[in-house]
């Protein structure tokens, strides 16, 4: 017998597969002596004017224990990989306006005006992932999680790979930087609708309460992930193109991103609607607009998500895009050293992030994310000291460190977030609340951080920053309720 991968032999899957089969054909026997039509192929149900595809087997009968525990795996890799690949494709952008975009599309600025300048494109792709939460919400929440999310990593993709065909401003003039900015507004779009569908996709396998914390941390997995690949594909192209990394070799991992797409569609494909929705189809709870319901019915919970995030998604754009313009204007240190320091930094998230959702259901996600904000507001003093020594070995474990106070909040960050809505309105909810965070502490972060840098001549500004958004983060996450280890709809 030969592993599948997910822990069970071939032969097993089969017989799995042929119970399925089984319990099917017995409830079709029964509807057809009961003259009710059969349905041949994935069941489409039709919920409040929604068409709903779902598999035939979920229809006809609950899944085993054994086919449970296949499918939850299945679902934490499709989530895992998936947000991993659509993150690649984020993170790519944004490692590389602080070293290329500047100089390339904003040739005629000051310095400093043309990093500004490409920090704001940057910032484009925040403005639009609210506008991606409440496109793929609104389908999420009404024709599934598993559909929706194809539809953002194809999206995210395409865009990514169109980058690399972007002319300069030596051969187009300032339409280089407009079709930079449309197409970051489309990758914006396609990772708003990304993140609250992957969570949905694993957390709502979870068979029971008590690893939900867990179980929701592998999508956030997918950040560093992303993370460690894209700075990987661009130190790896620097070092292959060397002075001519300006000209062709950042072009070269924005192509790359297709591959990763396909591999990322392929295993999506594979899997299973989750069990809520399908319970949800079935008994045909499924809301009209869940965008503008959710925003009636739980506005409190969509703003207090939002702010809980300030201290953790402001410091992190300082932690892994701000530091490249500091680190090559500023203090004067080599790009690939900057790039192989945040790559470690990706490295020690592997591990931090899962083992904090883990912690979130041991002892609650609100002490664990209350816990990761009062270390952040700390450690932006610390964080700059050290940079500001320019001592290589410290400055690398400046940035090594940086994503721990980070991985704190964002471990438990998924479920805290998902748990605060209910079932039909999840995705719109979980994707309102998280990608709103984007608008006022994401995308704005570069800006802030170069703003204090040019008007203060320091760093220490950008800390009192961080120390300013973790307080945020403090008062709005003693306001939410904590659901863990609680049953939720």
């Amino acid at each position: 017998m030969t592993d599948d991968g997910f822990g069970n032999s071939r032969r097993g899957s089969r017989s799995g597969r042929f119970a399925v089969v089984k319990r099917s054909v017995a409830q079709l026997a029964a509807r057809s002596n009961s003259r009710e039509p059969v349905s041949r192929g994935p069941a489409r149900l039709r919920v409040n004017g929604a068409h709903t595809l779902i598999s035939s087997a979920q229809v006809a009968a609950p899944l085993s224990e054994r086919e449970h525990r296949t499918q939850l795996r299945r679902a934490v890799l499709a989530s895992t990989v998936g947000t991993a690949i659509e993150w690649y494709d984020f993170f790519l952008y944004s490692t590389v306006t602080g070293l290329v975009f500047a100089p390339l599309y904003f040739p005629k600025s000051d310095p400093l005006v043309g990093t500004l300048e490409a920090f704001a494109i940057y910032a484009v792709g925040f403005v639009a992932r609210p506008v991606g939460a409440a496109i793929f919400g609104h389908y999420g929440d009404r024709v599934g999680r598993k559909s929706t999310l194809i539809a953002s990593l194809l999206l995210m993709g395409i865009a990514t790979f169109l980058v690399a065909l972007v002319p300069t401003y030596q051969r187009i003039g300032v339409w280089g930087a407009i079709i930079l900015t449309i197409l970051r507004f489309v990758q914006g779009v396609g990772v708003g609708g990304e993140w609250g569908g992957s969570v949905l996709l694993s957390m709502e396998w979870a068979r029971s309460a008590k690893h939900r914390g867990f179980i929701a941390s592998w999508p956030q997995f997918g950040v560093p992930a992303g993370l460690f690949l894209a700075n990987l594909a661009v130190l790896a192209f620097s070092r292959i193109s060397g002075p001519q990394f300006l000209e062709w070799g950042w072009r070269i991992p924005f192509l790359l991103s297709i591959v990763l797409v396909g591999i990322g569609f392929y295993i999506r494909l594979g899997i299973l609607e989750t069990p809520v929705f399908t319970r949800l189809a079935a008994e045909k709870r499924i809301e009209r607009a869940p965008i503008l319901e959710v925003i009636r019915r739980q506005p409190k919970e969509i703003i207090l998500t939002a702010l809980c995030r300030m201290g953790e998604q402001a410091p992190f754009y300082i932690f892994t895009a701000f530091v490249f313009a500091y680190g090559t204007g500023t203090l004067h240190v080599h790009r690939d050293f900057l790039l192989l320091a945040v790559l470690c930094a990706s490295l020690v998230s592997f591990v931090s992030i899962p083992t904090f959702g883990h912690l979130s259901d041991r002892i609650g996600r609100k002490r664990v994310y209350m816990l990761g904000a009062v270390v952040t507001a700390v450690f932006g003093f610390i964080y700059f000291a050290l940079l500001n020594t320019t001592v290589p070995a410290l400055v690398f474990i400046a940035v090594l460190l940086s994503l721990i106070p980070h991985d704190i909040m964002y471990g438990p960050q998924a479920a805290l977030i998902a748990e605060c809505f209910t079932g039909r309105l999840r995705y719109s909810g979980a994707s309102l609340g998280y990608q709103l965070a984007s608008v006022f502490a994401g995308g704005p972060s570069p800006l802030i951080a170069t703003w204090l840098l040019n008007t203060y001549a320091s760093g220490w500004p950008i800390a009192w920053f961080i120390f300013f958004c973790a307080l945020i983060s403090m008062a709005a996450t003693t306001m939410l309720k904590d659901y863990t280890n609680k049953d939720i709809d």
